[in-house]
């Protein structure tokens, strides 16, 4: 028997060669220097932070250079998958408006000419590929059972041996196609493996595009390349869709750098050009003292649904990512409050080669720039969205009258430097709550109040229609009334006088908010209008 047949008798049913598939899938007509690179995940379990880093990553740059960005789902591991994995993945990107030039867009379809993007159903793909290599002697059957493979490894722990199956270890590489074909005839289950044709003594050098040329062992690994279930392995199936799609770039996580020699020899292998790749490192924290990986069991953070649920916009937290993937990116959009984070070029020089501390502080910081950017309209908007999930009450508050609600939200908005005391939704409520009659029944703190003086001023002085300089002059006339002078005034000679201009604002604040600090006392004041502010007194007087 020859190895042509007994590739025929392990795919009796392929219906096209390579061939085919390289003329299906031809070269993309793309400009120069356009980027084509994947997003490539397990539906295993839950989306967590740093697979939107990687997603992020890829999409900013595929977008930089007017190239394409693609989805593909990564579902060989059968036993892991889980229900409704894709349809997951695919919601927390949208979520985070991160959007695919082709790829799955649920679990049943899929957009893009170089699919299908799920790898499950890509099988009769991959078996051409490997049909290809057991004819070419580059891939052979191997019946280690799961018991022999154990003692294997077991084994070369006792000697301190490499793990792995190679040289002596290999058992099956050398049989003839006959003796595979009897075994196969006889129904004994098997992989496919690929034959290595390295050399673990020989040094090879491999470039990356974060951390420069890097010098690995040449892999001699015999690795499979196809399971029993007759899926492929990861290592086999990123080969042929990344060389069917033609990916020019791989961006992954740089836990994959010890697997680059044996990817780039499968490339080389089959006379293929490898991609470029580029492995990014880890999301770090600093768990007291101890600096290690996020972790998605022991890290709340590492969730996508704890920004969500803590109403962190999704905006923000891209923006926090794009100071992790480029380090002069934050000085940039610090310079640029026009600009969006798709105007800025990312470079692979500046991603850095160590692990970036994952800092909630600073993502907090970075958000509340954020928002202090945003219109009224925008935080509006933005808001009622959160409420509708997680705040019915308020929600019903906060609608009541949109237009007097912006007015709220756009106090100091428009200075030259507004405020930014809003870091997540869920600091709305807290930050202006004492601005609706249904939310304002306050527990007042003991302070020397002069409800004399309040009373005067509201009734007789105050006037809702005075512009801020007017307001403001009455109040320091009316003060004297009452022995309280200008600042400069009383701290010149304390002793003369009760108070100054000042005391009468923050008497107003108190009485007005229940607190002693707040926005613009004048904006607040003229917001909720003389009548309010009146039964605002009368009800801390009851008080």
């Amino acid at each position: 028997m020859t190895r042509e047949e007994l590739a025929d008798l392990i795919f009796p049913d392929i219906k096209h060669d390579i061939k085919y598939y390289e003329e299906k899938y031809p070269e993309r007509n793309l400009k120069e220097g356009a980027i084509v690179t994947r997003y490539a995940p397990s539906p295993t379990g839950f989306t967590h932070i740093g697979n939107i880093l990687s997603a992020f990553t890829g999409y900013s740059f595929a977008k930089n250079t007017e190239g394409v960005f693609l989805l593909r789902i990564e579902d060989t591991d059968t036993k892991r998958t889980v229900e409704n994995g894709i349809n997951n993945i695919i919601r927390d990107l949208k979520d985070f408006d991160i959007t695919f030039t082709e790829g799955a867009i649920d679990e049943d379809r899929e957009n893009g000419n170089y699919g299908p993007y799920v790898q499950s159903k890509r099988k009769e793909i991959y078996h051409a590929f490997i049909k290809e290599l057991i004819k070419d002697g580059k891939a052979y059957p191997c019946f280690l059972s799961e018991e022999e493979v154990n003692e294997i490894r077991e084994r070369q722990e006792k000697h301190k041996d490499r793990i792995g199956i190679y040289g002596k270890y290999a058992k099956y590489r050398d049989l003839t196609p006959d003796e595979a074909a009897i075994k196969i005839k006889n129904n004994e289950p098997y992989i496919i493996r690929f034959k290595s044709p390295g050399s673990f003594y020989k040094k090879v050098k491999c470039d990356d595009l974060v951390r420069g040329t890097l010098e690995f062992p040449e892999n001699d690994l015999d690795i499979p390349i196809m399971k029993k279930d007759g899926l492929p392995t990861y290592h086999f199936a990123h080969l042929v869709d990344d060389h069917l799609m033609h990916t020019t770039h791989i961006i992954r996580s740089d836990e994959w750098l010890s697997s680059l020699p044996i990817h780039i020899q499968l490339f080389q292998v089959l006379g293929y050009k490898p991609p470029k790749y580029a492995h990014i490192s880890p999301l770090l924290k600093n768990d007291n003292g101890v600096v290690r990986k996020l972790s998605k069991r022991k890290d709340p953070e590492c969730a996508v649904s704890f920004y969500h649920e803590m109403g962190i916009p999704t905006e923000a937290v891209k923006l926090y990512l794009a100071t992790i993937i480029n380090s002069n990116f934050e000085e940039w959009y610090l310079q640029n409050k026009d600009k969006k984070i798709s105007d800025f070029e990312f470079s692979f020089k500046k991603v850095s080669k160590s692990g970036a501390l994952f800092d909630l502080e600073k993502l907090g910081n970075i958000s509340r720039t954020y928002f202090s950017r945003l219109t009224k309209e925008e935080i509006y908007e933005q808001t009622k969205t959160y409420l509708e999930e997680f705040d019915q009450e308020f929600l019903k508050v906060f609608t009541k009258n949109p237009d007097y609600t912006k007015a709220i939200l756009n106090i100091e908005r428009e200075q030259k430097k507004p405020r930014k005391d809003i870091g997540k939704y869920s600091d709305v409520k807290k930050l202006i709550w004492y601005m609706f009659d249904e939310e304002f029944n306050p527990v007042y703190e003991d302070k020397d109040i002069d409800l004399e003086l309040l009373t005067d001023y509201l009734e007789n002085y105050y006037d809702e229609n005075d512009d801020k300089n007017t307001w403001f002059n009455k109040i320091a006339e009316f003060g004297l009334k009452y022995n309280y002078t200008s600042v400069k005034e009383y701290k010149e000679n304390p002793e003369k006088y009760k108070g100054h201009v000042g005391d009468i604002c923050e008497m107003l604040r108190f009485v007005i908010t229940s607190l002693t600090m707040t926005p613009d006392l004048y904006e607040i004041m003229h917001l909720l209008g003389k009548e309010r502010l009146i039964k605002r007194l009368d009800n801390f007087k009851n008080k």
